[in-house]
């Protein structure tokens, strides 16, 4: 298992469509991932679940891994973050 605590920095946190991306990256791999924000958790590879963390902007993270590729999706993961998924801000 891995753990690691990430902050978002792209100016609409995570919204729906960095959710989206968050989710389709989460469902590449085998492992099991949880995000965890003031005591709620989510399933990393469900949409509805990682909405309802409701996190703007600055908001840190949790990530808990845990599976046969938890190395390679937490790297992976804390990549998509501070690529700022991505929205070329």
């Amino acid at each position: 298992m891995v753990e690691k605590k990430l902050k978002l920095a792209n100016k609409l946190g995570l919204h729906a469509r960095a959710a989206a991306k968050l989710v389709q990256l989460g469902e590449t791999f085998k492992s099991e991932i949880k995000i965890s924000k003031d005591n709620v958790e989510a399933d990393g590879k469900s949409i509805l679940s990682v909405l309802l963390l409701a996190a703007p902007v600055g908001t840190e993270l949790t990530f808990t891994i845990q599976g046969p590729d938890e190395g390679k999706a937490m790297i992976a993961i804390g990549s998509l973050i501070e690529r700022k998924f991505d929205e070329g801000e």
